[in-house]
């Protein structure tokens, strides 16, 4: 079990994950590329918020299907439901302290700016 924090530790929150990280993200979409952080993600049941329900934001744009969340006081980007499997919860890495994101290699790049559900 890993911890969580937002900058400012209002926003807690445990996730049940292995070892090894099975898959490191960066995303190219508008949101993702601006934010610059790196994910990973978990099944919803193994992410649960522990501290700062109440301090929580949701920020949601273009299809409103994908949910991205973020610290209301410090504006720290926490974890995310990505409209391509909302069953999953990706999470930012940098909030877990655990985890050294500049010593992390095998990082797949995900083309949300050519999005597969925006193709016709």
């Amino acid at each position: 079990m890993k911890k969580l924090t937002c900058h400012c530790g209002d926003v807690e929150a445990e996730i049940n994950i292995p070892d090894n990280l099975e898959k490191i993200v960066r995303c190219n979409c508008s949101i993702c590329k601006r934010k610059g952080a790196m994910m990973s993600y978990v099944k919803n049941k193994d992410f649960k918020i522990i501290k700062g329900k109440d301090k929580i934001k949701l920020y949601q744009f273009n299809t409103k299907v994908a949910k991205h969340y973020f610290c209301s006081n410090c504006g720290i980007y926490t974890h995310s439901h990505p409209r391509r499997d909302p069953t999953l919860t990706g999470f930012n890495l940098g909030c877990v302290d655990e985890i050294d994101t500049f010593k992390l290699n095998d990082i797949v790049i995900f083309d949300g700016r050519n999005h597969p559900l925006d193709q016709k």
